[in-house]
């Protein structure tokens, strides 16, 4: 992807004296007293605002926080405990500026929190007034929130269009690189993970994938819809029997191309969803009326970790079992932890995939870690997102 990277533009003296205008993505959880339980978020914003401030910019930082109605301040939707947060971090006074979208005073050197963006009129429809007036402010835009980069609103969006330049920040230019390298030109065999309860919610990735991939692991609800399609019976486990023709057709498109969607051939087995369920393991053709199928077996688990170590690219997207029981945990361990040894290179997000991740300690040897959620399945769905689109757009001028 050709887009125009903030760090290249404040490596050549180019953000020098400018005005910046970085949308970050600091929508943190709060508890009922407005306190930040989790800051993950923000620590990520610090370095590319600190890139500005240290390539001499005039800077003005902006994100959503949860679900303001436009045009209507209430104090819960203010990202004042943000700014307080950020400026510990920073060790610096962070001043919040409300009403900002008709001009702010900023010089270079100083940072300014500009007043949760979606709190202003025609912010979500990304009205032309708005983001030109946006536009306005700076004289280099930087898109560094790829969790709104499958939105196209004012500050993500319009303001991209009409701003002098526009960049990507180096959050977001580690998430298109990597996008890239998974997706658009991934060194062979690429290997999908995609996993979860319901197929009905990520169908349109399966059918994407089914196109790209050489192989397409399928967990959780989603495998047991694919059992119920080769045939398999699967007792009173999670599946969506009215998408078995949906299923075929995925396995079918797979299969056309020499390529496969490997079926479960053994599973973990409980009667009741319980973590203190005893748990059986069973040949996928020996599962009762009464069974729940909470994970792949160990028979199923090394296969697929044999194909993930082969793999030259990895894409993963869901758990395969019920991991957070422990007993059911295995399927998803083993590969979590073949994911980690293979030599490919891996792209992993979900909220669930993140948890697991977490789990089992191996972040490090995860080549990226997206934090999109969102974002990230439109992008596995085969969309163009727009902020990729725009970015790429200036770029080529």
């Amino acid at each position: 992807m050709n887009f125009i990277r903030f760090s290249n533009l404040c490596a050549s003296g180019k953000a020098a004296g400018k005005r910046v205008f970085i949308r970050a993505d600091l929508n943190v959880p709060q508890d009922d007293n407005g306190n930040i339980t989790e800051d993950t978020r923000i620590r990520a914003s610090i370095p590319c605002i600190q890139m500005a401030l240290d390539a001499g910019a005039a800077v003005m930082v902006t994100s959503h926080l949860g679900r303001p109605v436009e045009g209507e301040f209430k104090p819960e939707d203010s990202l004042a405990p943000v700014a307080k947060r950020m400026g510990e971090l920073m060790k610096r006074d962070i001043p919040l500026a409300s009403n900002w979208v008709d001009g702010v005073e900023v010089k270079p050197g100083q940072l300014v929190m500009l007043e949760n963006c979606r709190l202003n009129k025609g912010e979500k429809k990304n009205s032309e007034e708005l983001a030109r007036k946006m536009a306005a402010l700076c004289d280099i835009f930087v898109h560094d929130a790829f969790g709104t980069a499958h939105r196209a609103e004012a500050s993500t969006y319009g303001i991209a269009q009409y701003a002098p330049v526009a960049s990507a920040g180096p959050l977001l230019a580690a998430e298109m690189d990597a996008i890239s390298k998974a997706l658009s030109s991934p060194r062979r065999p690429l290997v999908a993970i995609v996993a979860g309860s319901k197929v009905s919610t990520k169908l349109t990735i399966l059918k994407s994938l089914a196109a790209n991939v050489d192989q397409l692991i399928v967990g959780g609800g989603i495998a047991n819809t694919f059992m119920l399609a080769a045939g398999l019976k699967i007792g009173k486990s999670l599946a969506e029997a009215d998408l078995l023709a949906e299923a075929k057709a995925v396995i079918d498109a797979m299969k056309a191309r020499g390529a496969e969607v490997p079926i479960p051939t053994d599973v973990v087995t409980a009667k009741t969803f319980a973590a203190d369920a005893p748990a059986t393991v069973k040949a996928a053709t020996d599962v009762a009326d009464d069974d729940l199928i909470l994970d792949i077996g160990p028979q199923t688990t090394a296969r697929l970790t044999a194909q993930l170590k082969a793999a030259g690219t990895i894409v993963w997207n869901g758990p395969v079992g019920v991991f957070e029981f422990d007993a059911f945990s295995k399927g998803t361990e083993g590969i979590a932890r073949a994911v980690a040894d293979s030599s490919g290179f891996s792209i992993a997000g979900g909220g669930d995939t993140l948890a697991a991740i977490a789990k089992y300690g191996i972040e490090k040897q995860v080549d990226y870690i997206s934090t999109g959620g969102g974002a990230f399945l439109e992008v596995l769905e085969g969309k163009t997102l727009p902020a990729f689109e725009i970015l790429q757009k200036r770029a080529a001028g």
